[in-house]
């Protein structure tokens, strides 16, 4: 595609150093000096621990053939283009949209936000699609479903950059794809990441304390979550498909998001006044039954998730699909074909004793809590829980999460999370703290474990009939961080590891 029709997409830039060239033909657009390519754009970003316009340079030696940037002082004596734009996120979003020729309006787009819940709650609206017949697209912290093809989304992160999503977008039109679920994290939102995916249905799942170490108060925190919803009044409005909101009725989100318009909001919870609600609920350690009111009718549902949490994923799923008249049928096909999502209260099969061990990725205080309350609900004899916290991120939740684990578990082995650059052991301790402070006593009723694989090791040897094992906050994740460095990371081979050793130990 050609400069000048790229730079036209811009609302707003100055342009330096044009003359001749703004006809040249670009053949992508990246913010990593390490990856691009002769005649890419090269958009410098700022995060949070970089900023991209210190590698302009770099970027210019390794073949970029323009540069946009915001701040002037990192460009001397630059002999290629140069743009100039208020925010340089929202125009990587801009240029890639454009790039990919807008992909994002040929289809109907569902995004997901909220603190838990999102992966679960954008599968199961995909297996209800799919099992209604439309090609659908799915991008969650997991990966990125398109057409037959899967793809990994990366590290540590729920919503790809803006040029990864609109590339996964183009790429899901040409497989034929109809409806697109992406999980669209504070952080996406925030940062641009999913400006330009054109959403025609914007859902929440619930809004609780987390990221405050990114956003400073949990009222800007809202506020990114909020940003899905305004889009829907900003974003290309297709022909004859409405701009749709989906409520939690139950959260303290629904006031507060209620106000922002569309052309039709729905709400969901186990509030009658809802307009998806429940009745009738029974639970087991083998799935849910219950019974759904909507709009128009009753129906019952089976399910084989757990937890009454996912009770309100389900709902809001259903919600999503009664916007798209898709048939009670389908809806509960698509619920009851769905087994499990990954590490998503993932019970792991294994012939060692009669207790259970699951993986889970609660990594936050309400996450925690909905987690171990539903296990709870499935054990006979004790509950055990691994888990600790991440590293430079909120760390007022480590407090409030020894405090949940000790009022609703058993015995506790606190260890690593992706540590990052905090030393480990003051981040255990300040979770111990939690624990001490609900009366448990280190060394009976927990136990501070440094080593992962070590902690998940101990609690699954020290299991007996009828107890459940839970290991939270890593589940998918296939790396945890230490210092600045990534190291392989595959919880559920530490976990079948475990097992066989508890097996050949009790032989």
């Amino acid at each position: 595609m050609r400069l000048k029709k790229l730079l036209q997409s811009l609302k707003e830039y100055k342009a330096y150093n044009l003359e001749r060239v703004e006809n040249i033909e670009i053949s992508g657009i990246s913010f990593d000096t390490r990856t691009i390519k002769p005649n890419e754009i090269f958009v410098a970003i700022k995060g949070e621990n970089f900023d991209g316009h210190k590698f302009v340079n770099s970027a210019i030696k390794n073949g970029a053939s323009t540069i946009i940037i915001e701040n002037y002082k990192y460009i001397a004596n630059c002999s290629i283009p140069f743009i100039v734009v208020p925010n340089t996120r929202e125009a990587l979003a801009t240029l890639s949209a454009t790039f990919y020729n807008y992909p994002a309006r040929k289809m109907r787009v569902i995004g997901v936000t909220g603190t838990d819940g999102k992966t679960t709650t954008a599968t199961i609206i995909y297996n209800i699609l799919k099992s209604a017949g439309f090609r659908v697209g799915l991008i969650t912290s997991i990966n990125a479903i398109i057409g037959n093809k899967t793809y990994e989304t990366g590290f540590h992160t729920t919503t790809p950059d803006a040029v990864d999503m609109q590339k996964y977008l183009s790429e899901m039109l040409s497989a034929g794809t109809e409806y697109v679920v992406i999980e669209a994290s504070s952080h996406g939102l925030a940062q641009h990441r999913v400006d330009m995916c054109e959403f025609d249905i914007a859902l929440i799942t619930n809004i609780t304390q987390e990221h405050l170490d990114y956003h400073k108060s949990i009222q800007q925190y809202k506020n990114a979550k909020a940003k899905l919803f305004q889009s829907l009044n900003t974003s290309f409005h297709q022909p004859n498909i409405p701009k749709i909101s989906i409520l939690n009725k139950d959260d303290d989100s629904f006031n507060f998001l209620k106000k922002i318009k569309s052309d039709i909001q729905y709400s969901y919870g186990f509030d009658q006044q809802a307009d998806f609600s429940v009745e009738n609920v029974q639970y087991s350690e083998n799935g849910m039954k219950f019974r759904v009111k909507t709009p128009k009718d009753y129906f019952p549902i089976e399910t084989y998730l757990l937890g009454k949490y996912n009770i309100y994923n389900i709902l809001a799923s259903i919600s999503v699909a009664y916007s798209q008249n898709i048939s009670v049928k389908d809806i509960q096909k698509g619920i009851k074909s769905l087994e499990k999502v990954k590490g998503r209260m993932e019970i792991i099969p294994h012939v060692v004793g009669k207790f259970k061990v699951i993986i889970d990725f609660a990594h936050t205080p309400n996450a925690l809590q909905k987690a171990l309350e539903c296990a709870n609900n499935i054990k006979t004899n004790n509950l055990i829980v691994v888990f600790g916290s991440a590293g430079l991120r909120d760390k007022y939740k480590r407090k409030a999460m020894g405090k949940i684990a000790s009022r609703l578990a058993d015995k506790i082995f606190i260890t690593a999370e992706d540590p990052r650059t905090e030393l480990l052991e003051d981040i255990m301790n300040e979770i111990a703290l939690g624990c001490e402070i609900a009366n448990r006593k280190e060394g009976i009723d927990f136990f501070k474990i440094p080593d992962r694989k070590k902690a998940i090791t101990k609690a699954i040897l020290s299991a007996q009939d009828g107890d459940v094992v839970i290991t939270c906050g890593k589940a998918h994740e296939p790396s945890m961080c230490f210092g600045e460095k990534e190291y392989f990371w595959d919880e559920y081979e530490v976990v079948k590891s475990a097992l066989k050793m508890k097996k050949s130990k009790s032989s």
